[in-house]
């Protein structure tokens, strides 16, 4: 392992501006248990951040998701908890397919994103999760 620890849980951008990420930013000083990260959504028309913490279950649930995601289903990711919401579409309104980020407990925000994902896209995030886990997972406690 290097000694770069990885950052970008989920990074979904396309060639018109649209992207949304998902990055660690590191351990939850308040919770030994927890990651603290953010998700960013940056579009030509709105740009916007909002913290979360995640933890296992949280990360578990997403390769679940990237599961079903491959699978050819639409997923919701950290629906039922504290905290934003990413849903994603793979045919969205526009025909295209979109990631909607939810802050109903918060700001009571959603912004909706479409973008076309590169191909390989399912498999990259399995990589990226994978980095993650393998990082950050041992250093968190139960």
């Amino acid at each position: 392992m290097g000694d770069i620890a990885p950052r970008e849980l989920i990074s979904l951008a396309d060639d018109e501006g649209n992207s949304v990420t998902v990055n660690v930013l590191g351990r939850d000083p308040g919770w030994s248990a927890g990651l603290e990260a953010e998700i960013v959504v940056q579009t030509p028309f709105v740009s916007g951040r909002i913290d979360l913490i995640l933890y296992s279950s949280k990360l578990e649930s997403w390769a679940d998701a990237l599961d079903r995601l491959d699978a050819g289903e639409d997923v919701a990711w950290m629906e039922m908890s504290n905290g934003p919401s990413v849903f994603i579409q793979l045919v969205g309104e526009g025909d295209c397919p979109e990631v909607v980020v939810e802050d109903e407990s918060g700001s009571m925000v959603t912004v909706r994103v479409p973008l076309v994902p590169p191909d390989d896209w399912i498999a990259d995030h399995r990589q990226r999760l994978q980095l993650v886990m393998d990082h950050w997972v041992p250093m968190l406690s139960a």
